[in-house]
């Protein structure tokens, strides 16, 4: 994210010396929007890799949000970036879901062998790691799988919805700016969302 920061700041040096103000109002603006960035980026990087189940995707979609909050919203106030950004965000996982779907079909009038996948398949990738987990440890992690196998179950809005409001902390206005939606559908959505967790939880809802 530094690089975006850098640009800008290249930008402003190209500024003539009597307009010294606007060098450093534009080298401000690109620490701020550059503070920013890495303040949403793990969270981001979550909420894309819950949605598509992929990890270079969802970085790739991270990536491309940023870029484009950059080029087309660093003019505008810092206090709207939050909302923009997941809008962004949650436009280009959408993207990302809508070409899967496409290739699918696609990929489901070609002929396809078992085999031939098996054969180009790893086994030392896919050997089953057996080294005991540390009691805590495994605790922890079937709590966070079923976590995440109830999110991915969710409905997109539900899950867009509940996430933003308790994962990233937005308030209902700004879900809603984020999701393009009215502030009623938020609730809606986050609800229902809610009611489904604690109904694929058990146990491990508190």
């Amino acid at each position: 994210m530094a690089a975006f920061a850098t640009l800008i700041s290249q930008t402003a040096d190209l500024i003539p010396s009597g307009k010294a103000h606007l060098r450093d109002t534009t080298q401000d603006g690109a620490r701020t929007l550059d503070a920013f960035l890495i303040s949403v980026e793990r969270k981001a990087f979550k909420i894309a890799q819950l949605a598509l189940r992929h990890e270079a995707d969802a970085l790739d979609v991270v990536q491309d949000a940023m870029l484009q909050l950059s080029s087309r919203y660093a003019s505008r106030p810092a206090d709207e970036w939050r909302p923009l950004f997941y809008r962004i965000l949650e436009n280009r996982i959408r993207d990302v879901q809508r070409r899967r779907a496409v290739r699918n079909r696609v990929m489901a009038f070609l002929p396809w062998r078992a085999d031939e996948e098996d054969q180009e398949s790893d086994p030392i990738a896919q050997a089953v790691d057996r080294s005991p987990a540390p009691p805590a440890q495994l605790e922890s992690d079937e709590m966070l799988g079923a976590l995440e196998r109830a999110l991915t179950a969710l409905p997109n809005r539900q899950r867009q919805a509940f996430l933003l409001r308790n994962f990233e902390g937005l308030d209902v206005a700004a879900t809603a700016v984020a999701m393009k939606c009215s502030e009623g559908s938020v609730k809606t959505h986050y609800f229902r969302a809610i009611q489904a967790l604690r109904s694929k939880l058990g146990e491990f809802w508190t």
